[in-house]
């Protein structure tokens, strides 16, 4: 078994690479980067690092060569029309080198949702299921990531988290808690062919919810005051896609509940702030 990893220097893809050093071979893996200088550590403990750019078709031929199974981690270009061409020519690659197994970091609920960035997902789906590769789908909700467009350090500076009123209530889920479950299933992937996996949280949050995670991580009271007249594009953005569905995909994967969300944000706040 030959596993090759594109954008693997990329945050998710260290750390998925991270934890499946854990379960395989350093020799059975392949790290496709466009700069193997980057990846030098992981070269030195036996890991294939090779050179792999979306935009030169040659290179990934020459990265998939041998490869049996491969993970293409989703181009973070920020032109969708770009991002699918880039998508298209490691799929075209996979088809040549004869990889047995096509594996792709998608968007949970796609179908749920109106945002070109969901369209360029169930594009790439399709593609891929039109080469009859067997495949899985990491369909990954929001990265927790998305709270610092909040500005917790402000919130906890004033006391008080402005958001724009709504129901909302969010299924993201840490880098981390999704590279433990990609890995899992890249350790044993043919346990887990032709599978979509929605990977969310075990529970959704809401944003009292987070006020109280901020006043219990910081020692000091914070509420929440929703404004009408709040303008920002992450509400925009987080009212066109799925965000309180949740699955229990990831937690069965991972083999326990995913990370609770006062550890979450807690990579996201100050250490001065912290008592």
């Amino acid at each position: 078994m030959l596993i090759a990893i594109t954008g693997a220097n990329g945050k998710l893809g260290r750390l998925i690479i991270h934890q499946l050093l854990k379960k395989v071979p350093a020799s059975q893996v392949v790290a496709c980067v466009r700069d193997p200088q980057s990846m030098q550590e992981y070269k030195e403990i036996g890991v294939d690092v090779r050179y792999c750019d979306y935009d030169q078709p040659d290179s990934l031929d020459q990265a998939l060569v041998g490869a049996s199974h491969l993970l293409l981690i989703s181009s973070s270009h920020q032109d969708d029309h770009t991002r699918f061409q880039q998508h298209s020519r490691v799929i075209e690659a996979a088809n040549k080198s004869n990889v047995g197994h096509f594996m792709y970091t998608s968007f949970a609920f796609l179908e749920k949702s109106s945002l070109s960035l969901t369209h360029l997902h169930l594009a790439t789906e399709r593609a891929i299921l039109s080469t009859g590769i067997p495949h899985t789908f990491f369909r990954n909700a929001l990265y927790t990531d998305f709270v610092a467009a909040l500005d917790l350090q402000t919130a906890i500076t004033k006391g008080f988290l402005r958001v724009s009123p709504g129901d909302w209530m969010f299924n993201s889920v840490s880098r981390l808690d999704l590279a433990l479950g990609i890995a899992a299933v890249l350790s044993e992937p043919d346990r887990h062919q032709h599978k979509s996996y929605e990977l969310t949280s075990t529970h959704p949050w809401t944003f009292p919810e987070l006020t109280s995670a901020l006043s219990e991580l910081t020692g000091k009271p914070i509420s929440l005051q929703e404004d009408p007249a709040m303008q920002h594009w992450i509400f925009g953005f987080l009212g066109k896609i799925q965000t309180s569905t949740i699955s229990n995909d990831l937690e069965q994967l991972i083999g326990h509940p995913t990370a609770s969300l006062k550890e979450s944000i807690r990579p996201f706040i100050s250490t001065a702030t912290l008592p």
